[in-house]
């Protein structure tokens, strides 16, 4: 293994932020017949996450920069934490073209992979050129932004913070991302990039209505370096039942770093949601995001909500469990992990 890699690390989704990366939904998206539906989801996570640390978020243009601005203010958000920059874009999945950050010894690192609309199925064009832009534009600083050529999306890993990462093979396997690289080439890569020692790789699990080729962030995530809450069900009419009851039993069969089972804890899967034409939407309670003192989670109007955040609470000791509701998204078979990207404490460091 390269030396350098070597000396990378990369930290896990509770460790401190500076803030939260999004991209606000426009008319020149998949949004547009819908911006009044959905843009309450995002003035809610606004309004929590400004309370806990900053928002940066991408817009069309100065119209859009405006618009935002103002039904913020109209919102109460503490507009000192919120920063928006106008970066045209397809569409509003932020976890998957924003930065990764790493660090190399004590260095921040803002990884750039390439983003090609989840394996070719969108147009991605605007979305893949957005981390370069916010660097450009002098966002983060003096922090080295890395390009790396591959392509890879934020929401198909998961890190714990101490040298493992949880993925998927169904999505990273799919040879419309690296069609030249092979299993273990790819493994050896994540390890030197990221700096891990483990990659855990799940070979079952799926969400109906999940076009991401089974990103990790709707199946199952590290809520610590010992725990892991990942998507249940226990409904047999389910498409999805007997591909994540093979992914529990997957789960149960991986190892902390010492040797130990992890403490799994599974969420409900919430009762089928359907847009206009019937398709089954990908509704995931695992889809939460962790920000400084709290867990946002995704709620969907449903019965198995309330036991979803119980769940969650459990896990998070010490941090509000906070539920937003994602109904909205979903639409576009996304939810609230999906539309956003951590910024981790060190990155901006200078910032004012």
């Amino acid at each position: 293994m390269n030396k350098t890699f070597m000396e990378r690390h990369t930290p896990a989704e509770w460790s401190p932020q500076y803030g939260v990366l999004l991209t606000w939904p426009h008319a020149h998206s998949d949004w547009a017949p819908v911006l009044n539906e959905v843009e309450p989801v995002y003035i809610d996570l606004c309004c929590h996450i400004s309370q806990h640390e900053n928002v940066v978020i991408c817009c069309w243009d100065q119209a859009h920069h405006d618009h935002i601005v103002k039904i913020l203010e109209r919102n109460s958000v503490n507009m000192e934490r919120i920063y928006i920059y106008s970066i045209p874009t397809n569409d509003t999945w932020t976890r998957d073209y924003g930065p990764v950050t790493s660090m190399e010894k004590d260095q921040y690192l803002l990884l750039d992979f390439t983003f090609n609309g989840w394996g070719n199925k969108f147009n991605a064009k605007l979305d893949n050129c957005v981390t370069n832009q916010l660097n450009a534009l002098g966002v983060f600083n003096t922090t080295p932004l890395v390009s790396i050529d591959m392509v890879l999306e934020g929401g198909s890993i998961d890190f714990d913070g101490e040298q493992t990462m949880l993925t998927t093979s169904r999505c990273l396997l799919t040879p419309t991302r690296n069609p030249h690289l092979n299993r273990n080439q790819i493994e050896s890569l994540l390890k030197e990039i990221f700096g891990v020692k483990r990659v855990l790789w799940l070979e079952h699990g799926k969400l109906a209505g999940d076009d991401t080729d089974s990103h990790v962030d709707v199946l199952a995530r590290f809520c610590d370096n010992a725990t892991i809450a990942y998507t249940s069900c226990d409904d047999k009419t389910q498409d999805h039942y007997n591909d994540l009851n093979l992914m529990e039993t997957e789960l149960g069969s991986f190892r902390t770093m010492d040797g130990k089972p992890y403490r799994l804890v599974p969420l409900p899967v919430p009762g089928p949601k359907h847009n206009k034409d019937g398709m089954q939407l990908p509704a995931s309670y695992a889809n939460f995001l962790i920000i400084n003192q709290a867990v946002l989670v995704p709620t969907y109007e449903d019965p198995m909500d309330t036991v979803a955040l119980e769940r969650l609470d459990a896990c998070f000791p010490g941090r509000e469990i906070l539920g937003i509701n994602c109904l909205p998204l979903i639409s576009q078979h996304g939810s609230l992990h999906c539309i956003t990207m951590q910024l981790p404490a060190g990155v901006f460091e200078n910032k004012a």
